[in-house]
């Protein structure tokens, strides 16, 4: 990773786990909601602590591991949000920009997680 990334990535996880618990606590307070909406807190908020673990891992499979547990929690959030639109409690536009930013992440640590593998299969 280079020298900017790590920090770069640091900030935007931590500013997606904040506009994760905007959205929880703008939701309506029904049980469905409200279940839902516990769900995608638990997941979206994990991401930025899976990559700081991982970011502060021992060996290449480490930062692997912790990285990959970053990607299913942002799958498992991408989830959410969707069901959250499906479910027609929160409007498609007003989820948009979380999801386009879970679709970048996704993105962001998927090419790390390769690059990793890659690196570790030259050793």
């Amino acid at each position: 990773m280079n020298s900017e990334q790590p920090q770069a990535l640091r900030s935007r996880t931590a500013d997606f786990a904040l506009r994760i618990i905007k959205l929880y606590t703008s939701l309506p307070k029904t049980t469905e909601a409200q279940v839902l909406g516990k769900q995608v807190l638990r997941s979206g908020t994990s991401i930025g602590a899976h990559y700081r673990e991982g970011h502060r891992a021992k060996s290449d499979a480490d930062i692997v591991n912790k990285f990959e547990t970053a990607l299913q929690e942002l799958d498992e959030t991408d989830y959410w949000l969707e069901l959250l639109v499906k479910a027609q409690i929160v409007a498609a536009p007003k989820i948009e920009p979380l999801r386009k930013e879970t679709s970048e992440l996704l993105a962001i640590f998927t090419t790390i997680v390769t690059k990793i593998k890659n690196r570790m299969k030259k050793k």
